[in-house]
């Protein structure tokens, strides 16, 4: 903390004496950004400036719904390909279509989204032709009970509130 300027010493001098003794002390080395040029140096004046650079920093993102979906789904097809299976393939696809579907429902304000649910089966055999080695046949055992070798159940039963009658 510095002391207060005496009213004799011109404001100048004080000020030029306080980094002086600032930069003997050591107080300017090793500060955070040091070597690094100036971000925007040669950038036209923004008033809000210092905002955008911290949602940089911290990695916010101010795009509308759509176009924050529209890139997600730009991602999610090669990302989707570079699955270690075809389960996972399939897991990011499912998930990308359940988001687009919530949006198509209730549109939120801003740009329209222009896309529709990709095709999981199609993108699953894209997959399997990329990755003949990953690809594993299923046992008939494994796959489990068919349809066929399911015990029948009896009929369903259904519950009936009736009031209490004060009789």
């Amino acid at each position: 903390m510095t002391e207060r300027k005496p009213p004799e010493v011109p404001f100048e001098s004080w000020v030029d004496r306080q980094i002086r003794d600032a930069q003997s002390r050591g107080e300017f080395e090793n500060l955070p950004g040091a070597g690094r040029p100036t971000q925007a140096v040669d950038a036209p004046y923004d008033e809000l400036w210092w905002i955008k650079d911290k949602m940089q920093g911290e990695g916010i993102s101010v795009l509308p719904p759509t176009l924050k979906l529209r890139k997600e789904a730009e991602d999610a097809l090669p990302l989707a390909m570079r699955a270690r299976s075809e389960r996972e393939a399939r897991r990011i696809v499912t998930e990308l279509n359940e988001k687009i579907t919530a949006m198509l429902r209730m549109p939120p304000p801003g740009p329209l989204l222009n896309l529709k649910p990709f095709d999981v089966e199609a993108v699953a055999a894209e997959w399997r032709e990329r990755h003949p080695d990953r690809v594993r046949p299923v046992p008939q055992e494994a796959s489990g009970p068919s349809v066929s070798d399911a015990k029948p159940r009896g009929p369903r039963r259904t519950w009936r509130w009736r009031r209490r009658g004060s009789a």
